[in-house]
């Protein structure tokens, strides 16, 4: 093994890179609204700040982790902490969300050159018996950044302005590299991989496709968005030339996704159970800024003040549940965090009433933060414990590509709900008020009111255009848009959690860490025993 002045030293080193990459799937959660107002943009072109990068972050990790084999992990992860901290730098200074959604491209880039890299180290730094204390670590950074995210954001943007929320980034991008190059070894694995340039061009494609797709649906009304192409085309074609990748990795000399990693049962399921995790960790926010923000007027500090419990808790559970992983069977830590998860979002779906304080939801994001504490560590322990070790960096690669089309999703999906969700919930909500209206009113206040969130919920920066409305009604628009936006978000919220349920039933299939590193360490041993390996292991 490569020698280094600890190992510790440096997965903080990678850990404060992989930080960065994280916090910034749900800081730009919380400056929503300010770019609404600032760039003059709806709410679908916002969200694909949000999902460009993740889109951008997905679909290169097949590929980046097969480069982290070959050039080695260290330079590779330097080469996308590079990247990541000059397109910060060029997203701070975006003028328009069309600059803004390119650089966020680019960055997305950069994190996928670097995340792969942070787990393959975890495995060559770490033995199997401590293993787990660092994926704890590992993990308990990922769920701190994701939930960082809202109250940092929150006071960069009332304080600086939403272009800090990128900025930051570039003083953090610089310590990561002096202590990456000071800290990390230059460990070489020295595995000549070919690339398979078409599986990754049928992956982007498909990937891209099917994510535009499901996110502009309700924008162009299920409807044409290019001649006779329409909406439903683009998911189709997204879907078949996904099925075509598949086909094409059962075939490749050299595939981007070894399909022998899925015939391992605790790598299947762990692998989808974290898909539906990036889901959940990225959907759970949007439509929470929404309420937190549009609809109960907190200022962004005062938003990520709400959530501020959830992080605590968090970061006190993590490390204890991934020193825990090395004892216990994985699926138990991890179902009960899954559980606790769904049921916190569940509570706070119920709670987040136009009537009900916001900070009463507290208390359920602490439920939150206790679950995404048991889940991270154990989660990442028994899947990537389950890989074979010449197969290290394409487990890392297919691990984190699963969560974070699983993010692109979740992403894509709570923004279509959410639009939809508003556009009926304004309409039901004006249409029940207005009966308090004479009757020469009703009518124009109800179109009035819906043509102001209609078009996919593209509201924002205008509240119902004042000339239509009768006069004497702007105090009960207010009332009507901030009841359906709570309305919507309260819906919105309950769609992670749903999806958290079907994690619950993979992570039922896991084995324990232990029979797990056996079966690993004895793939391509014919004849070998797996209980006596493991058992030996242990």
């Amino acid at each position: 093994m490569t020698k280094t002045r600890s190992p510790w030293a440096a997965l903080l080193a990678l850990c404060l890179g992989f930080f960065m990459i994280l916090l910034d799937t749900t800081i730009v959660s919380i400056a929503i609204p300010a770019m609404l107002t600032e760039l003059r943009a709806g709410l679908t072109a916002v969200v694909w700040v949000t999902s460009v990068y993740l889109l951008t972050y997905a679909v290169p990790m097949l590929l980046t982790g097969r480069l982290g084999d070959r050039f080695g992990p260290k330079r590779v992860f330097l080469a996308g902490l590079a990247v990541f901290t000059l397109a910060s730098l060029w997203c701070g200074l975006a003028g328009s969300i069309e600059q803004l959604i390119a650089a966020r491209a680019v960055q997305g880039l950069g994190a996928a050159l670097m995340t792969p890299q942070t787990l393959a180290f975890i495995t060559h730094l770490f033995p199997p018996d401590r293993r787990g204390q660092a994926m704890g670590a590992w993990g308990g950074v990922a769920g701190l950044a994701t939930i960082t995210g809202p109250l940092l954001g929150g006071v960069l943007v009332d304080h600086l302005g939403w272009e800090w929320i990128f900025f930051v980034n570039v003083p953090i991008g610089v310590l990561a590299v002096a202590l990456t190059l000071w800290l990390v070894p230059d460990w070489q694995p020295r595995h000549a991989h070919r690339f398979d340039v078409p599986g990754v061009l049928l992956s982007a494609a498909g990937l891209g496709l099917l994510v535009f797709g499901i996110q502009n649906g309700q924008h162009y009304d299920w409807g044409p968005v290019l001649g006779p192409v329409t909406v439903p085309h683009l998911i189709i074609a997204g879907v078949v030339l996904l099925v075509v990748f598949v086909l094409r990795q059962r075939v490749a000399a050299e595939p981007l996704t070894p399909l022998r990693l899925f015939t391992n049962r605790t790598f299947a399921a762990g692998t989808f159970t974290s898909m539906t995790v990036g889901f959940a960790m990225t959907a759970m926010f949007i439509p929470l800024v929404v309420y937190l923000q549009s609809a109960k007027g907190l200022s962004p500090t005062m938003a990520g003040l709400v959530t501020t419990p959830m992080c605590l808790m968090q970061g006190l559970v993590a490390p204890f549940v991934g020193k825990l992983s090395d004892r216990l069977p994985a699926r138990y830590p991890l179902v009960f965090g899954l559980l606790a998860l769904a049921g916190g979002l569940a509570w706070t779906a119920v709670w987040a009433g136009a009537g009900t304080s916001p900070w009463t939801l507290m208390i359920p994001l602490v439920l939150c933060g206790v679950g995404i504490g048991s889940i991270f560590g154990p989660m990442s322990n028994a899947t990537m414990g389950a890989a074979p070790r010449e197969l290290t960096g394409s487990a890392s690669g297919v691990y984190n590509t699963v969560r974070q089309v699983g993010g692109v999703l979740g992403s894509a999906s709570v923004g279509v709900l959410l639009s939809a969700s508003v556009t009926s919930s304004v309409a039901q909500r004006a249409s029940e008020a207005a009966a308090a209206l004479p009757a020469q009113e009703r009518q124009p206040f109800v179109d009035a009111v819906a043509g102001s969130v209609s078009g996919g919920g593209e509201f924002g920066f205008d509240a119902a255009p004042h000339a239509a409305l009768p006069p004497g009604t702007e105090g009960l628009v207010q009332q009507v848009l901030h009841s359906g936006l709570s309305d919507a978000a309260g819906v919105s919220i309950l769609l992670p959690a749903g999806v958290l349920l079907a994690g619950v039933v993979a992570a039922l299939f896991m084995r324990s860490p232990r029979v797990a590193r056996g079966t690993a360490a004895a793939v391509g041993a014919p004849g070998h025993d797996l209980e006596a390996a493991a058992q030996r292991r242990g």
